[in-house]
């Protein structure tokens, strides 16, 4: 017959790393600090401002005409498979089909 002591499970802990001081710490629902006491963490109010900085200095500085050129398919088989990926990436999405 089984004993009716239950024995506490041990849950496995990852070692401490030096690692990236914004991370998000496994099985933790808490942000780590960021160097100066803020919290950060997805969709924060810091992280958009970032963003649209960069995006300015981007559309400020670069040429977009030169950006966009480059970006073309380079044949016509590399356009239908960027086609194709499109059409299958839409598939899995909630919105346009």
């Amino acid at each position: 017959m089984a004993s009716s002591k239950s024995t506490p499970r041990v849950l496995q802990q990852q070692p401490a790393r030096d690692s990236d001081s914004e991370q998000q710490q496994s099985g933790s629902n808490e942000f780590q600090q960021k160097p100066g006491g803020q919290k950060i963490g997805e969709g924060s109010y810091e992280a958009t401002r970032d963003y649209q900085k960069d995006i300015k200095e981007y559309l400020k500085d670069a040429d977009v005409q030169k950006d966009a050129e480059a970006a073309k398919p380079r044949s016509e088989k590399e356009a239908r498979d960027l086609e194709e990926a499109e059409k299958e990436g839409r598939s899995h999405s909630k919105g346009e089909r």
